[in-house]
């Protein structure tokens, strides 16, 4: 089997670059932000477009495809606007994914504000709940675990299975792990232990057949901080033989990898995809 490793690439200049960018780094899967996220508008793609891009992905075999929803979006409000704004923002994303082909897309759920963790996480239960009322579509959606910073509501296994449970119909697909996150929300994952211990807490609440996505990252600071940030791939916290510890456990082969490391360079990430590669063959 083929391990399908990528990054996040840029969208800057047309869609379809995107998947240049991955091609061009040797990447057999992607992740990308389908519009320019720091806006609310989304403006429709041409059937050109379209085309172009998929054409493209077919001929790259770039698969999955992730779209990861606008940091924008706050599911889990307590500012009915806000709300709004983020359902109707997390519909066109959806829209958008099945425009593009996209098998998923990611999303933050959201964080507390002026309520306690357990309200917010069912205003966002409820939001989503709402978008699922107005469509239905062949991209899944994927719930990404926070790092618990102050008013995270998806930080542990138990929250994420909450989430879903809570849910009717099709709209989660699974969830996505991200290595930075689990590791400042307490998850030694640079140990054997404690990957067997997340692995049991997936499999206890969730499943390990709905990950659908690790995104890989590792940790500038120490276990347990909830602080999220995102370092190098064997140059934080949870190191190099961490990373070949996670990569090689068993239930964890066959799960896509995206790289989300900081791009400072044009090196940052042919350097990290270099590691990584290093480390599933040894």
């Amino acid at each position: 089997m083929i391990r399908r490793i990528g990054v996040h690439t840029s969208i800057a200049g047309g869609l379809h670059l995107s998947l240049e960018r991955a091609k061009a780094l040797r990447c057999n899967t992607l992740q990308i932000f389908s519009h320019n996220p720091r806006g609310w508008a989304v403006k429709s793609v041409s059937e050109e477009e379209v085309s172009m891009f998929q054409s493209l992905r077919f001929r790259f075999d770039m698969t999955p495809l992730y779209i990861h929803a606008s940091y924008l979006i706050n599911m889990a409000s307590s500012d009915r606007d806000l709300q709004k704004k983020s359902i109707a923002l997390l519909v066109a994303e959806m829209d958008r994914a099945d425009v593009l082909g996209a098998e998923y897309v990611v999303l933050h759920p959201g964080s507390a504000s002026g309520v306690d963790k357990r309200s917010a996480r069912k205003q966002a239960i409820d939001a989503l709940r709402e978008v699922a009322s107005m469509g239905h579509w062949k991209a899944g959606l994927l719930i990404e675990n926070t790092a618990g910073e102050r008013g995270d509501i998806s930080s542990k296994m138990a929250n994420l299975s909450d989430i879903m449970s809570d849910m009717r119909g099709s709209l989660i697909a699974g969830i996505c792990i991200d290595t930075c996150h689990a590791f400042a929300a307490g998850y030694d994952i640079g140990t054997e232990e404690g990957i067997q211990n997340i692995s049991v807490e997936i499999g206890k609440y969730i499943g390990l057949d709905h990950v659908k996505l690790f995104h890989l990252n590792d940790s500038k600071e120490p276990l347990g901080s909830g602080i999220d940030r995102h370092e190098h791939l064997g140059l934080g916290k949870i190191g190099t033989r961490g990373f070949r510890l996670f990569l090689h456990y068993v239930p964890f082969r066959s799960i896509p990898l995206i790289l989300e490391t900081p791009k400072k360079s044009e090196t940052d990430d042919p350097q990290n995809l270099k590691r990584v590669r290093r480390l599933v063959k040894t």
